[in-house]
């Protein structure tokens, strides 16, 4: 596995859900905060949206795709003028009647998120990654576009198993794109720096050998030194310190996703015994596995 797949593998929980709105004429409609991320995409047409949080209004065009990462209440109108008279989400997934020829069609969806595991690299992602349909940038997101669009059919054969699918391709493409785009963040330098990279791609990449620093400088091509200075300051935290925290990540997601044993939980992790993964795991997360795993059985 590399970074970007893990970062969001770690937090990705369930299915996504869509809805198809088709509207026109004069429009506004909020959809409320919530606990994973949002997208949209502009299949027709055009519309703007307008954080709650204060952020600027975005003008979106056909094509475009915007995701709302952090799951940020916003509202979605004809114009970014009057939200007030925004109505629930809920009342427009229907086709307007009337209007004045101006119809807007939108993929609209969630991702659901665990964000008690959140990986740094998608926790800086800013409220509102808006990616323009532009000529020639990003062909395999505006790919992922079209495909949805044939899809949205569900008379289709196969379209149920399709669209989701499509969708978790739309989010791995819509987080690259934000990545080559960024003007701000460490982590789309953090990818590009060679050094770090490499040392991270062995760590994902088999989190339980008993990894050192020597070892991991010796896989990254480089010396203890440097990997240690390179790595602590692109990362924030030092390669052994990251290490202990992603496998603990790890361990936490196989607890909530599967009915594993703790002693296969502890092994997969890198962790000689049950009572060794306990003890580092209550110290991360304030809760034994025992307990983490039946809270997370519960929500």
């Amino acid at each position: 596995m590399d970074v970007v797949s893990d970062a969001i593998s770690a937090v990705r929980n369930g299915q996504p859900s869509s809805n198809r709105l088709r509207v026109g004429g004069s429009w506004c409609t909020r959809l409320a905060p919530y606990e994973g991320a949002g997208f949209h995409v502009v299949l027709a047409g055009g519309c703007w949206l307008v954080p709650e949080t204060g952020g600027e209004p975005v003008t979106l065009g056909a094509g475009d795709v915007v995701l709302l990462p952090h799951g940020v209440g916003h509202v979605l109108a004809d114009s970014p003028g009057d939200t007030a008279r925004a109505v629930p989400f809920e009342e427009m997934r229907r086709p307007a009647e009337g209007g004045d020829g101006r119809e807007v069609e939108l993929l609209c969806g969630k991702y659901r998120l665990d964000r008690s595991r959140t990986h740094p690299l998608m926790a800086e992602l800013p409220e509102v990654v808006h990616l323009p349909n532009r000529v020639g940038r990003h062909p395999e997101l505006r790919s992922a576009v079209d495909l949805l669009a044939n899809e949205l059919d569900e008379r289709r054969p196969g379209s149920c198993l399709a669209l989701p699918h499509l969708l978790d391709l739309l989010l791995i493409y819509m987080v690259r794109a934000w990545m080559s785009e960024a003007e701000t963040g460490s982590w789309p330098s953090v990818l590009n720096d060679p050094v770090t990279t490499a040392a991270l791609r062995a760590l994902h990449s088999d989190p339980a050998a008993p990894w050192t620093n020597d070892r991991l400088a010796a896989a990254a091509g480089v010396s203890r030194a440097t990997l240690a200075r390179r790595f602590t300051a692109l990362v924030g935290r030092a390669p052994m310190a990251y290490l202990t925290w992603w496998r603990l990540t790890l361990a936490a997601t196989r607890l909530r996703d599967t009915d594993a044993s703790l002693t296969t939980v502890a092994r997969e992790a890198g962790y000689g015994s049950p009572y060794a993964l306990s003890h580092a795991f209550s110290r991360e997360f304030g809760v034994t596995p025992g307990k983490y795993r039946v809270e997370a059985g519960s929500s």
